[in-house]
């Protein structure tokens, strides 16, 4: 303004000179850093935020990227003069700033919005050193990190003098920079912001510029790119606070941003109303809101036949259809009318037993007729059937009859001696049928109810012990009555009997089907297990519909592009676990036009009571789909801990009221009192209960529920419902174990296994793993045995003494080595083969179908077996031979001659596909071990191919000219692929090779369609007549050796003087040798060939003459400097330099130049250079 007006007025400014530069920051901040202070802040902030730190996941409604990304967005708004005095006026009775007010409520939000109680905000303030920075134009600004915890029952006056508290003891160290203590703490997770994600500021109000002449008005930029995830930012302003909201674009959408906004503003106005309520009750939502989410999404009052049992949906259908079949096995079946018949003689029978209503009958049988019967005719004398899995261990099978005081057990002959001990009754049903038959086959008269039970069904246990699940009848026909208005099929479809009848969902395969009239088929246990088999027998049954768990319906789909026929599927309803929308099960569903896929959701506590239904293309459908709204006459809540209805889009806990309910569990008082609550709702529902279920999840906006996941132990594995808590005491108990922890874990995508964490009695720990297996065998249903085993010394803990879940490590490959795909070696060559593998890998067991990678081999170790292998069967193959052979399998057909051993340097790691194939020059160790990573993440449609180096095999020439290179890898790609145009890259030293082949192939008139320089090295001319010398070696070992193994002191010039270039070879190789650097059963030929490849590549590099490249280079380049490599900064200073390109795209990946193409930044640098390939 002063130099505005002096030039208008042409009059020399009064302007002084500023006596401080941008410089004297930079040196004022060097100097706070080397000082006492700066220790003491140092040490301060790495105290307070040392340790894992807590991650705020706010609600996404897609993918998070794998990389955090800086794009950004602002919703603006205001809060209005009214509610700012307020806010003034409450701060000022709690003797606390105002924006000590505004920071404690975004606490609360963030609290309520993610469930986490450890809130870390970052606080946005400019740095105490005014005098130095007067009048200079730069970034002052800085974050520290407020940190304190929330808890749902403070009151919010307390927790704003908690906020106001933390804010003044990080005062002293405000001027640390945030930056550096970024670097300091180095987050390895990528896809997060690092220490907090969130930040706040609030600014006072901006001076008014004023001048005779003109006006002012404040006007601030659009923002795009943000350094947090959320950002609060409140300014004053004259009576009213502008407030901006500004967020990642790439995480947040704009409909969450301005729903947090609005109960943000919503929060602020309850506390100035009552700031004493517990935070935990403060009130977000409007009273809009609130009737959406607790009575539009939940009217779903529906008619039903409250007066009836399900025996009598079943007799109402006889009298339609008597002669229709109701249900087959093999080449047994019964019409409606026998099968009532059967049931009636055999409820006859059990009435004159003394079984009545309320009494409780267990069935185990083994699949067939029988189960029909004994099902219905329980129901029909009036009791509740227990179903008993004859596989269970006796001991647990003896629990849940003593627990359900079962009066009669159905079973049969067969399985009598194998039953524990009991006091029941006993009927089998195939040896006492002769007088069972004798009974009338009339219909009964009962005393059963609706609200009597139906069925009494055992899930896991929390304590060690399983826990009985009792049903109405009322809910079971409310259930019926729903299934069959919304089935797609029709009267008289075929439905396949698949689940144990241990499974609830078993119930609805029987009665859903009997209520339509139609025909169950049952099919045996072999074809059960075996995807082929079920395949081609629901062909041949003609099955129209099927209730499977998402793994079945999975491996279903997986064989299906093999069959030519598949069955007459209308409707396909999967619970149980969470749908996932595969390729496979994509395609499969692609060939059912006229099938529909039911999602459908509900614990054992109350069947099921929601579904998400799946019609149209496949390919548009969420690939895992949400659980749906509610079913007829059922209610959805969600509920933060408080039992306050959460928001759109904001995780919480379900629960489950209405008809579908269970009564409880039997003869479980306290458990029942804490699972089955009232819930505060302004109307009252038709049950007084409700179901805390324990799963978290989200209502999506349009009243869709997606599951999220447990909040408790509780896990679902095959489908089975597991209480993580039952395992884990069932092995607390064993002799030998002093602590015990068991997870779920999928370390493989869509592989989710048991893991136990073990802590032994004693160091002893020889053999402790097969007795608890075979200990948990004896105690625990299959399905409970973990898959693998940890051994521990101590179970790692969190700062309050928690058990460390996530610091668990994941568990060694060959603790999965005897899985259901495990094949043991078949002949002698195997068993070598497999000795070897045992002692290269460790590992033992190993099945001659586990693949050598997998089980966690390396190029390394693969030179190891190599080795091996040439000792004893006397042939050499190609190390490359393992990438497209990994499996014992395979490598003994190419010993036996069977298979032919490919000499070429084209290695394909990834064949399939249908996009454009990508050639891989190998790096300066020759070999493309390195990329097996990197062509997984890339995908099943990228092929990937790699360039290995000559020079490894017999009378093999080591190229030592890139030229040489380049024209012999194009003629090899060439005869793969004749015709371009080409995708080819390299890493380090093959990214040079990549960028000649480019010249070579543009020269050729051929089109490149990608150069992918995969972080190069820079080619630096030397004399290429010039005999290899002292320094030149050393430089080949501080490359090479330092980058892959740390060693940068292998040889010392000293140690080389007076050795010519084949004694100083030699020497390298010795000291390598002697420090173990090579593999270990390596032959000194082997060893040499290896170095010999090294130092061609190297000099290659060395004598390589660049010439401008006309085309566009794409680079990938590594962040990070690597301790024992290169400076990439001096390194990319020189690429711009030297490098004449026509066009250079620089795409930065996470890691050094020898970590970005290992775990965890292989995928990053897979998902950058996905963007790139056609």
């Amino acid at each position: 303004v002063t130099l505005y007006e002096s030039t208008n007025n042409n009059i020399e400014s009064d302007l002084i000179p500023l006596k401080t530069a941008y410089k004297n920051y930079i040196d004022q901040e060097l100097e706070f850093l080397n000082s006492s202070a700066g220790k003491q802040a140092s040490d301060y902030w790495q105290k307070k935020l040392g340790g894992e730190l807590p991650i705020l996941e706010l609600p996404t409604s897609s993918a998070r990227p794998s990389i955090r990304t800086y794009n950004g967005k602002t919703i603006k708004s205001t809060i209005g003069s009214e509610l700012s005095q307020k806010i003034q006026q409450l701060a000022k009775t709690l003797e606390v700033k105002p924006e000590e007010i505004i920071l404690a409520v975004f606490k609360v939000l963030l609290y309520r919005y993610t469930g986490e109680e450890d809130i870390l905000v970052g606080l946005l303030q400019s740095r105490e050193n005014k005098p130095v920075i007067e009048g200079v134009v730069g970034n002052f600004t800085n974050v520290k990190v407020v940190r304190n915890s929330v808890l749902y029952d403070t009151k919010f006056t307390d927790f704003s003098h908690q906020v106001s508290k933390a804010i003044f003891e990080t005062n002293n160290y405000r001027n640390y920079p945030y930056a550096l203590l970024v670097q300091q703490l180095q987050s390895v997770d990528l896809s997060h912001y690092p220490i907090c994600q969130v930040a706040f500021g609030y600014h006072k109000s901006p001076e008014i510029l004023r001048s005779n002449k003109l006006e002012f008005e404040y006007y601030k930029l659009p923002q795009h790119k943000v350094d947090f995830e959320l950002s609060l930012e409140v300014t004053e302003l004259p009576n009213i606070l502008s407030i901006e909201f500004k967020y990642n674009s790439d995480v947040l959408e704009a409909k969450t941003v301005t729903q947090i906004a609005e109960h943000f503003q919503n929060l602020l106005t309850e506390v100035v109303k009552s700031p004493t309520t517990p935070v935990g009750k403060l009130s977000m939502l409007s009273e809009a809101e609130r009737w959406q989410i607790l009575g539009v999404w939940n009217d779903t009052k529906k008619d039903y036949p409250q007066g009836l049992c399900i025996y009598q949906l079943f007799e109402s259908q006889v009298e339609k259809t008597p002669d229709a079949i109701a249900v087959i096995f093999g080449e047994e079946k019964l019409t409606y009318s026998q099968l009532n018949n059967k049931a009636n003689q055999l409820a006859h029978y059990l009435q004159k037993l003394g079984v009545k209503p309320e009494s409780h009958l267990g069935i185990c049988v083994k699949r067939s007729l029988s189960m029909a019967i004994a099902i219905l005719g329980t129901l029909k004398a009036g009791a509740a059937y227990v179903p008993l899995d004859a596989s269970y261990p006796s001991e647990r099978l003896a629990y849940m009859m003593t627990d359900a005081q079962v009066s009669v057990l159905l079973t049969q002959e067969s399985l009598e001696t194998s039953l524990p001990q009991h006091q029941a009754q006993v009927v089998c049903l195939d040896r006492d049928w002769s007088g069972i038959e004798e009974f009338s086959t009339a219909n009964l008269s009962s005393e059963v109810t609706p609200e009597n039970l139906g069925y009494i069904i055992y899930t896991s246990g929390s304590t060690g012990k399983p826990k009985g699940v009792a049903m109405s009848q009322r809910a079971l026909v409310n259930l019926i009555m729903w299934q069959q208005e919304e089935a797609a099929v029709g009267e008289g479809a075929r439905t396949l009997q698949f689940a144990p009848i241990s499974f609830d969902v078993s119930f609805q395969e029987f009665f859903a089907t009997w209520y339509s009239g139609g025909t169950l088929v049952l099919v045996s246990q072999e074809i059960r297990r075996d995807s082929f088999a079920l395949m081609a027998f629901m062909v041949e049954a003609q099955i129209e519909r099927i209730f499977l768990p998402f793994v079945a319906l999975q491996q279903l789909a997986t064989v299906a592009p093999q069959c030519q026929a598949l069955p007459p599927l209308r409707e396909i309803v999967t619970a149980g676990e969470q749908l996932q929308v595969t390729a496979d099960l994509a395609a499969l569903m692609n060939r059912l036009p006229h099938c529909k896929l039911q999602n459908q959701y509900g614990p054992s506590e109350s069947h099921v009571v929601s579904v998400y239904t799946l019609q149209g293309a496949a390919e548009n459908w969420p690939k895992l789909p949400p659980i749906g709204r509610p079913i007829a006459n059922n209610q959805l809540y969600i509920f933060d801990r408080d039992l306050q209805p959460v928001p759109i889009g904001v995780p919480g806990e379900l629960y489950i009221a209405g008809v579908s309910v269970a009564n409880g569990y039997l003869n479980r008082p306290s458990l029942t009192a804490e699972r089955f609550i009232k819930i505060p709702l302004p109307s009252p529902l038709e049950r007084g209960d409700s179901y805390k279920t324990g799963d978290l999840v989200r209502y999506l906006p349009d009243g869709n529920i997606e599951f999220l996941g447990r909040i408790d132990n509780q896990v679902k594995i095959r489908g089975f419902r597991i209480e993580i808590g039952e395992i884990e005491t069932t092995l607390s108990q064993h002799a030998t174990v002093k602590e015990a922890v068991v997870l779920a874990r999928e370390d493989q995508p869509g592989n989710k296994r048991l893991v136990a964490y073990i802590v032994p009695e004693t160091a002893s720990t020889q053999d402790i793993v097969p007795q608890l297996k075979q200990y948990l065998k004896e105690k625990l249903a299959e399905y409970m045995v973990p898959s693998a085993f940890v051994v521990l010394s101590a179970l790692p803990l969190t700062p309050s003494g928690k058990v460390n879940r996530r610091a668990l490590p994941a568990p060694d490959i060959s603790s999965f080595s005897q899985s259901d795909n495990f094949v043991a070696p078949r002949d002698r060559l195997e068993e070598k083969l497999a000795q070897m593998w045992s002692e290269i890998l460790n590992i033992n067991p190993v099945g001659v179908k586990s693949n050598f990678f997998d089980l966690g081999g390396h190029s390394l170790l693969a030179v190891n077996l190599m080795a091996k292998i040439q000792q004893h069967f006397g042939k050499q193959l190609p190390l490359s031979t393992l990438l497209t052979n990994p499996t014992i399998e395979d490598l003994g057909h190419l010993l036996r001659g069977d298979s032919q051993v490919s000499s070429s340097s084209l290695v394909p790691l990834q064949t399939q596909g249908s996009k454009q194939p990508f050639f891989c020059v190998h790096p300066a160790g020759g070999h493309v071990f390195y990329y097996q990573g990197l062509s997984h993440y890339l995908g099943g449609n990228q092929p990937f191919y790699g360039l290995q180096a000559q020079g490894f095999g017999e009378n093999e020439e080591v190229f030592t000219k890139v030229e040489d290179m380049a024209e012999f890898y194009i003629k090899t790609i060439q005869e793969f692929q004749p015709q371009g145009p080409y995708q080819i890259g390299g890493w380090s030293f093959g990214g040079v090779v990549a960028f000649e082949m480019a010249q070579q192939l543009l020269q050729q008139g051929v089109e490149v369609s990608l150069l992918a320089l995969l972080d190069p090295w820079v080619p630096i001319l030397l004399d290429p007549n010039k005999e290899i010398d002292n320094l030149y070696m050393r430089g080949v070992l501080s490359r090479y050796f330092g980058g892959m193994f740390g060693v940068t002191d292998l040889v010392t010039e000293d140690e080389l003087l007076g050795l010519n270039s084949e004694e100083q070879i030699e020497f390298i190789i010795d000291k390598a040798e002697q420090l173990k650097l090579f593999p270990q059963e390596a032959t000194r030929e082997q060893n040499r060939r290896f170095v010999d490849v090294i130092i061609g590549t190297l000099k290659a590099t060395y004598t390589y003459k660049r010439r401008p490249y006309p085309g566009k280079v794409t680079v990938f380049r590594a962040q990070e400097k690597h301790p024992h490599g290169i400076d990439s900064q001096l390194v990319w200073v020189e690429m711009y330099a030297i490098l004449d390109v026509a066009d250079m795209e620089v795409v930065m990946v996470p890691g050094n130049h020898f970590t970005f193409i290992k775990e965890p930044n292989t995928q990053v640098l897979a998902e950058r250079l996905s963007e790139h390939l056609s």
